[in-house]
């Protein structure tokens, strides 16, 4: 029996290649416009949709595929009715669908795009060709990694058909209501929003072992190196939900970390080494001896490390698996680590940090290495009951010669502390208000988070870094917002903080300035309309 193929695109890439495999295993194949004169200049045998609709196209080409002759051929039933009704009609039964859509999203995201450029690169036809054939059940593509896989697929004599085709409609139905979306979004302003994602990942549950099933969605169309359903685990079971919610704060504190680095020092970006245990460092340090800063990162809080997962930005040799497994701990005792995130790790790394029941999870990606960072721009959603919240990311990057930046006291004492300025503001500025972080030079000491009152963080914060054995004289304090009295003041300088950087905002900002200069504090203040670091409530 003849079968028919579509194919209408806007990319051209690699389409000859695929229809010519078609054509080798005996199909016909139509296409529309551009897509028809590609093929036939390729030699492919193709007849133009425009020959076989009712009329032709229309509207300067505008109104070609959507045409009765088209969908019949798609959601026409294979039984006898519907049969002998396109035989009747002379219509053509179509049984494969390949189409792509034009580039709204990009054109909406160009500076100079405009209504009437938008309009222009909104697909009708694509669209509702793809929605046809996934009604009815043909083979549908609308992604180009998914051609070569049909073609293997029908070589093969088509096994579990119905389950292959399943998979391909899903695709294309999700792929149009994203699309859809976009558009809904432009139009309104905003004011329609949301987010369409296919599985990537099943964890075994959620936060809690009575909550599943629990999953992994990767947005559909996204194209971040760092996003999490880029990283390829290695060795381990299944990455946990808490490990994922783990991973995606280190990302933002380890961009933001290397952004302010980049952007104060020439370019410069360290080697850093993060920690977190329940969403929040508990080990942070920067350098460029990738050993000294896995040791300073383990030191931050040896106790919290424990079943914790890690994430650096250099790949783990043998020596520095070891370092990470053994430093500090007692002889023939060996790190608990639930998870650790790199570029690459070495053979013999991949053993050392095997953990009995394959509990340590191993998560590479080259990115982490390979490029410049950038912080996640899209969009961060909060379901909230019966709806959601919708806020720009965390993008906001510390910049250390902004001339709204009000400095006082020894500022030869803060021109010493700006690395640890960098880390503290990197840390603090992305775990959960409120919080206080403590950092001496390349490293952090302690870090108190979610606190309900900003002098309660910074008792803690004197609690965690001397619980950890850390001294704490001389050392950088970052707080997320201002201080709304002296107390919290009070509380580091009784420490031996001799920096703070804070906000400014409070209406007794000058009598905390002049209670840390009467201290021997020197001060950084960012105005909070600016820089305010609340994260996670």
């Amino acid at each position: 029996m003849e079968r028919i193929a579509l194919i209408s695109v806007f990319h051209k890439e690699g389409i000859v290649d695929f229809a010519g495999q078609l054509v080798g295993m005996g199909w016909n194949i139509i296409a529309s416009g551009n897509t028809a004169r590609v093929l036939v200049e390729a030699g492919i045998p193709v007849k133009d949709v425009a020959e076989i609709v009712g009329g032709g196209a229309i509207l300067g080409h505008r109104v070609v595929t959507l045409s009765r002759e088209i969908h019949a051929g798609l959601l026409a039933r294979d039984n006898k009715e519907d049969n002998a009704e396109l035989s009747r009609l002379g219509i053509l039964r179509i049984d494969l669908v390949c189409v792509d859509l034009y580039p709204l999203e990009a054109e909406i995201a160009k500076t100079n795009s405009t209504l009437e450029s938008v309009i222009e690169k909104t697909d009708i036809g694509g669209p509702t060709m793809l929605r046809s054939a996934a009604k009815g059940r043909r083979i549908v593509i609308c992604d180009p990694a998914d051609r070569q896989k049909v073609i293997e697929w029908l070589k093969i004599g088509e096994p579990n058909r119905e389950e292959f085709i399943s998979v391909l409609v899903a695709k294309a139905e999700g792929m149009v209501a994203n699309y859809v979306l976009a558009s809904a979004r432009y139009q309104s302003h905003g004011s329609i929003d949301g987010f369409i994602g296919h599985e990537t990942l099943r964890c075994k549950y959620g936060e809690n072992a009575w909550q599943t099933p629990a999953r992994l969605f990767a947005n559909l169309g996204n194209n971040d190196p760092l996003a999490i359903h880029n990283f390829t685990l290695i060795v381990g079971t299944v990455p946990s939900f808490n490990n994922l919610v783990d991973l995606e704060r280190l990302l933002q504190t380890m961009t933001h970390i290397s952004a302010a680095f980049r952007l104060n020092r020439n370019g410069y970006i360290p080697w850093i080494a993060l920690a977190a245990k329940h969403g929040n460092c508990c080990g942070a340090a920067v350098g460029s001896d990738q050993i000294e800063v896995i040791k300073k990162m383990i030191d931050g809080d040896q106790i919290a490390i424990f079943g914790g997962v890690v994430l650096t930005n250099f790949s783990f040799s043998d020596e520095r698996a070891e370092t990470l497994m053994t430093y500090k701990m007692p002889e023939g005792k060996r790190r608990l680590l639930d998870a650790i995130a790199a570029p690459m790790f070495s053979e013999k790394s991949v053993e050392l940090f095997k953990r009995k029941g394959d509990k340590c999870r191993l998560l590479a990606n080259g990115a982490l290495i390979d490029i410049p960072y950038d912080l996640d721009k899209e969009n961060r959603f909060r379901y909230v009951r019966g709806g959601f919240l919708v806020q720009p990311n965390y993008t906001f990057v510390l910049n250390l010669f902004d001339p709204d930046i009000a400095k006082y006291g020894d500022i030869l004492k803060l021109a010493e502390a700006l690395d640890a300025i960098m880390l503290g503001w990197g840390v603090g500025s992305t775990g959960n208000s409120n919080t206080i972080t403590v950092c001496q030079k390349d490293h952090m000491i302690g870090n108190a988070v979610s606190q309900q009152s900003r002098v309660g963080a910074c008792k803690l914060a004197k609690l965690r870094t001397e619980s950890s054995g850390h001294d704490p004289r001389g050392s950088v304090a970052y707080s997320d917002s201002f201080f709304p009295e002296t107390d919290g003041p009070e509380e580091l300088a009784n420490m031996g903080v001799g920096v703070i950087f804070t906000s400014s905002g409070s209406v007794k900002d000058k009598e905390v300035i002049d209670y840390c200069l009467k201290n021997g504090i020197a001060v950084m203040m960012i105005p909070d309309a600016k820089g305010r670091g609340f994260f996670g409530h």
